[in-house]
């Protein structure tokens, strides 16, 4: 849906379509039965593949979501891409772990270049036009990562970045305003689009049907022409994901973004669904 002029756009966004089965087609029923409008594509998943025509088939925008960290292996050998993988040719399982070996100056950035382009490959091989991008876990945020992503993402003529914002006050939220603020010009220099607002860091993976409603509450209160509300929805029946050690309640996230308490709440906070790449159209 293509927001109109003076209308305000939300950009509900799902992450993580391609980790399981059960993710995809949870994100795929959101967006037919609820308030998903975009989401974003893991190229890396072990479910990507299979699910990428019903992807396609929806007609649901989709970003490219980059990967250097998580359990799942890169596209690239390990001969490829060296500095971002260990012994056994994985990507460290935390943020944490790849933010200090790139503040120690231990991954090359050609090995960053080499992996992004595979993985969005990928993703144009399997049908994925990309209206956006950013990476998981966040790590975008980190500058030498962000220079890569924009570059990237220029060069293949994606136009938009998420922007990962938090909202509350820890020693982890301060570094991600920081890095976020930091982030938002050098997109902006760049010539990318960016939301105006954004929230679901702060409850990622627990994006009950109160802390939905508050969070569709709290973005409308900015007065923002543009918001993201990035969420992490899942069918019930889903035991692949118990490969991944998150404490995520997804199934609470599909109820929530499915409801028509949530739908309602979304239309009298003004806004207007949509996606990345509506919100490029109006920032023309």
């Amino acid at each position: 849906m293509s927001p109109g002029s003076g209308t305000r756009l939300l950009i509900v966004n799902a992450d993580d379509f391609g980790l399981t089965p059960g993710v995809c087609t949870g994100i795929l029923r959101g967006h037919r039965d609820g308030i998903i409008s975009s989401t974003t594509a893991l190229a890396v998943g072990p479910a990507f593949a299979a699910h990428a025509p019903a992807l396609v088939d929806s007609g649901l925008p989709a970003g490219a979501h980059l990967a250097v960290v998580g359990e799942d292996p890169p596209v690239l050998s390990a001969a490829e891409i060296p500095t971002l993988v260990d012994e056994h040719g994985r990507f460290p399982l935390s943020w944490r772990t790849f933010v200090r070996r790139a503040a120690l100056g231990r991954i090359d950035r050609d090995d960053l270049r080499r992996e992004f382009r595979a993985q969005i490959e990928v993703l144009r091989a399997a049908g994925v036009q990309p209206t956006h991008v950013d990476a998981h876990q966040n790590v975008h945020l980190w500058p030498s990562v962000a220079d890569v992503v924009i570059e990237v993402a220029r060069d293949d003529r994606i136009p938009a970045l998420r922007l990962t914002r938090s909202h509350v006050w820890t020693p982890t939220s301060l570094g991600v305003r920081t890095l976020s603020a930091a982030l938002e010009r050098r997109a902006r220099r760049a010539g990318m689009t960016v939301p105006a607002s954004s929230t679901g860091l702060d409850e990622a993976g627990h994006l009950t049907q109160a802390r939905l409603l508050t969070a569709v509450a709290e973005l409308a209160a900015t007065g923002a022409p543009s918001a993201e509300l990035a969420t992490h929805p899942g069918e019930a029946d889903d035991p692949e994901r118990l490969r991944y050690e998150w404490d995520y309640t997804w199934p609470d996230e599909l109820a929530a973004l499915c409801s028509a308490e949530t739908r309602d709440a979304v239309a009298r906070a003004g806004f207007e669904l949509g996606s990345f790449a509506d919100l490029v159209a109006a920032s023309a």
